[in-house]
């Protein structure tokens, strides 16, 4: 489909109309189907039709899109981290904590991260004992 703007030699009112292909108008107008809306003139031409710029919208959702991406290009590279430099506990997060904290004979030589509820993660920190929550993405996703 194209959309044209039409203007009348008669009268010189502008109106627009959708056609299938530029060859369907000329087809049109050769065969007299074409008049204007206002005075039912033959007399209808094409006129200069300005170009369909990009939106600033558009741009706008692009820039979006992108600090989208690099903030989650961000998480993963933090996780990479983590996954390289703590050990994984699972879900005894915070009982593992525990067991860190309270205990001077289990010091794990690296940090430990895992799973734990909010509720978990508030007396952990009610206890003194220092967590950090990230979002964790997972890697199957896009």
């Amino acid at each position: 489909m194209i959309k044209y703007s039409l203007k009348c030699q008669n009268c010189n009112i502008e109106f627009d109309s959708w056609f299938s292909s530029s060859n369907e108008f000329d087809r049109i107008k050769k065969l007299n189907l074409i008049n204007c809306a206002s005075c039912g003139s033959l007399k209808v031409r094409k006129s200069l039709m300005s170009p369909n710029l990009v939106k600033k919208n558009k741009l706008q959702i692009d820039q979006k899109n992108q600090k989208i991406k690099d903030i989650k290009n961000k998480l993963i590279d933090y996780q990479k981290f983590v996954k390289e430099n703590f050990k994984f506990v699972g879900d005894n997060f915070a009982y593992e904590a525990r067991s860190v904290h309270y205990n001077n004979n289990k010091k794990e030589k690296k940090g430990i991260y895992g799973n734990a509820s909010l509720e978990e993660v508030k007396e952990l920190k009610e206890e003194g004992i220092e967590t950090e929550t990230i979002p964790w993405i997972d890697e199957k996703e896009n």
